[in-house]
């Protein structure tokens, strides 16, 4: 087993609540176990999908099942009944548990980004009410 690879019962607690590994119709699927570590160490490592490792599959089979997954709920699916599972054990404490937006980093290029309010652009009336600054309106208006 590798470093951010799951072990034998953690991956016995997820493996029932994938989809089949064999569809009905249609070419059969990787194992899901290898393309699942291969998720899981892409998004541990945060390297982007084409700098994962060969052992886990091709990185476009990672991330087309990674996405098709998500567009089909199945990554909720599984947060769910894992929580489920482990709230009924008594395994959680929902008062410790939290998401703290302290941690969450902005990318290098949300930094540095021209700031200030923007320059509020003068509404039609106003401009039609202003006085007319070019020599060719000056003409128009003499010629009334």
């Amino acid at each position: 087993m590798q470093r951010h690879e799951l072990t034998d019962p953690q991956w016995a607690a997820l493996a029932p609540l994938l989809p089949p590994e064999r569809p009905r119709t249609g070419r059969p699927n990787q194992a899901h176990r290898t393309i699942v570590n291969g998720i899981v160490w892409k998004l541990a490592t945060g390297v982007p999908w084409r700098d994962v490792p060969e052992r886990y599959g091709p990185w476009s089979t990672l991330y087309s099942r990674f996405r098709r997954w998500r567009l089909a709920g199945v990554w909720d699916r599984v947060l769910v009944a894992l929580q489920s599972r482990a709230d009924a054990a008594g395994q959680l404490d929902w008062t410790v548990h939290f998401v703290d937006g302290t941690v969450i980093r902005a990318h290098q290029h949300a930094a540095g980004a021209k700031g200030g309010t923007p320059r509020r652009k003068r509404w039609g009336a106003a401009r039609a009410a202003s006085r007319r600054r070019s020599t060719s309106a000056r003409k128009a208006a003499a010629s009334r």
